[in-house]
């Protein structure tokens, strides 16, 4: 069941998203994005949405987290996802970062590898109404089936870029993952140019909660 969004969550939003500007997120779509989506909906106790708000991780079950809302402005800034482009988001979590990709008008394609987290955010989601097509699945070995994409957005700490995820981007794509091990990340960005060369950027030092792979 859906938690009010009252004025007060509205206000909380509001002071949130100026936080967020003056940490460096400029892009006006994500803004409005993070201001439209009710965080608070993605933290599954009650007692704790009053921290909803907060820049700050927070467990989800599963060994898992909800982002900091700085990070997940950042990755999508990062991203310059335009309205109708097709995303590839390997970890759908808490679908926090999904439903901002739904309200900038991503067209998404979601893998979860923790199936009931998985069962638990595909019910949330429809239930908020977010359009995004789900899988429980390896996120190391990307979607093939819908591939290629204009943009990847990998929201776990990788060892590695896969080479799945490279070969299933869009000439002139652009995918934003991080990478490292030790719970310490660098964010990458990574493009790829007409000749299929592979370039990489690397941004700040994040922490992520693992990637998984492979597991039953």
């Amino acid at each position: 069941m859906l938690i009010e969004d009252t004025y007060r969550h509205k206000g909380l939003r509001n002071r949130m998203v100026e936080a967020l500007i003056e940490k460096g997120i400029t892009d006006p779509k994500v803004l409005e994005a993070l201001r439209k989506v009710p965080r608070h909906q993605f933290f599954q106790d009650q007692i704790f949405v009053q921290k909803a708000y907060e820049d700050i991780a927070f467990q989800i079950g599963e060994g898992q987290t909800i982002s900091h809302p700085s990070t997940v402005a950042m990755q999508t800034q990062l991203l310059t996802i335009q309205k109708g482009e097709k995303v590839l988001e390997i970890g759908t979590g808490s679908g926090y970062q999904t439903a901002i990709l739904h309200a900038i008008g991503a067209k998404i394609y979601s893998i979860e590898r923790q199936h009931a987290l998985f069962v638990r955010t595909k019910k949330l989601l429809d239930n908020m109404q977010v359009k995004a097509t789900l899988t429980f699945g390896d996120g190391y070995l990307g979607w093939p089936a819908f591939a290629p994409f204009d943009k990847i957005i990998v929201t776990a700490g990788a060892p590695f870029i896969p080479p799945a995820l490279c070969e299933q981007l869009k000439v002139n794509g652009k995918m934003v993952i991080p990478v490292g091990s030790n719970g310490v990340q660098l964010m990458h960005i990574v493009s790829k140019k007409e000749n299929g060369e592979i370039v990489i950027l690397v941004e700040g030092e994040f922490k992520f909660v693992p990637l998984l792979a492979h597991k039953n």
